[in-house]
């Protein structure tokens, strides 16, 4: 009983500042630097992830598009940077149809959701326009992959946009991943195409195989629909506002 009273009283008579029993025995700066190294090597350093979730070639009811959707990140568990971009190629007038790239500050706020705020521009269609960005990117209950924002451009238009995937593992390797993405405007933006209400709505399944985590192929089918002014747009053009296309792909990780 003495001894543990012996204890107890040597360890109060330590400063708080040297509780832990290596301060007093080592030079503090020496210290520092050890909990820094330890900090690091146990979820304090920065890492980053490159994604191409989507590079596919697309039927698109006979105009063939080739389609990505890239995304990467630099930071730590709480604060990451991320760069987004995604687009349209057409083959068969060789030419760029879409593509946007967002700039991303992200920041944790549970254990599976982040909140983002940033900028995005659209290259094409022309004009081109700049938007304020603010979302938030998780996982839902049942491991649902949400990416949602809102953006507001340059001209003052304001609409949202709803991205959600699920990965149903058949096998090890082989994966089945329905796919959903609705676009809504709350004004008309004629020049860039761009009716007001729910201007686009997306869905497809893609099967993919795993041959390794980092590479896999993939084979699916999309459908895409204009609504509204957007499709009366497209019509005005001569373009569809309602396709159907086969899908073949790869995604990428590293």
């Amino acid at each position: 009983m003495r001894a543990i009273i012996f204890i107890v009283v040597a360890i109060s008579s330590i400063p708080l500042s040297a509780q832990h029993m290596a301060d007093a025995y080592y030079e503090q700066a020496e210290m520092e630097e050890a909990r820094e190294i330890l900090r690091k090597h146990h979820g304090g350093q920065a890492n980053y992830l490159l994604m191409a979730d989507r590079s596919e070639y697309q039927s698109n009811s006979g105009k063939p598009l080739y389609v990505w959707e890239a995304q990467g990140w630099y930071g730590y568990d709480e604060n990451k940077f991320w760069l987004k971009t995604e687009g349209e190629y057409e083959f068969d007038g060789s030419e760029l149809e879409e593509m946007e790239i967002q700039g991303l500050y992200s920041r944790a706020i549970s254990s599976f959701w982040d909140i983002q705020a940033g900028i995005r521009h659209d290259v094409t269609p022309n004009p081109s326009r700049s938007y304020a960005v603010i979302g938030v990117q998780g996982l839902a209950p049942y491991w649902f992959e949400i990416d949602t924002a809102a953006f507001v451009s340059d001209k003052g238009d304001v609409s949202f946009r709803l991205e959600a995937e699920y990965e149903l593992r058949l096998q090890q390797r082989l994966l089945l991943q329905p796919r959903v993405e609705m676009n809504v405007s709350l004004s008309n933006d004629k020049a860039i195409g761009i009716g007001s209400g729910l201007s686009g709505l997306e869905a497809g399944v893609r099967i993919r195989y795993e041959i390794s985590r980092e590479f896999a192929p993939y084979l699916g089918v999309n459908w895409k629909r204009a609504f509204g002014t957007s499709a009366d747009i497209l019509e005005f053009r001569g373009d569809s506002n309602n396709d159907i296309s086969f899908i073949a792909g790869l995604r990428l990780w590293y």
